[in-house]
């Protein structure tokens, strides 16, 4: 999965948050506010990556086990899908 065309990231009075820009605007209107843990993931994100993947880069940036990462990218996931940000 990756993320679609037209959802930018940048970076905002120093919080990175993700915006629509052109089409993709009228899929979501708003912004996604990305917190530490998630940046990464939206990097991964952008030239494809499959949710083990993310789950790994989770579990060797965090002191974290495995189920708990799977359930931090699955909520993130959840969210970005509810944004019609990614691609399956």
């Amino acid at each position: 999965m990756k993320i679609k065309e037209g959802f930018l990231l940048r970076r905002v009075a120093g919080e990175h948050v993700v915006i629509p820009v052109g089409p993709a605007c009228a899929i979501f209107n708003g912004i996604i506010k990305l917190n530490e843990s998630s940046l990464p993931l939206w990097e991964l994100l952008k030239s494809g990556a499959e949710e083990q993947t993310l789950v790994d880069a989770l579990c060797a940036e965090y002191d974290i086990s495995a189920g708990q990462a799977a359930e931090d990218v699955s909520a993130f996931l959840a969210s970005l899908r509810k944004a019609g940000c990614i691609e399956e």
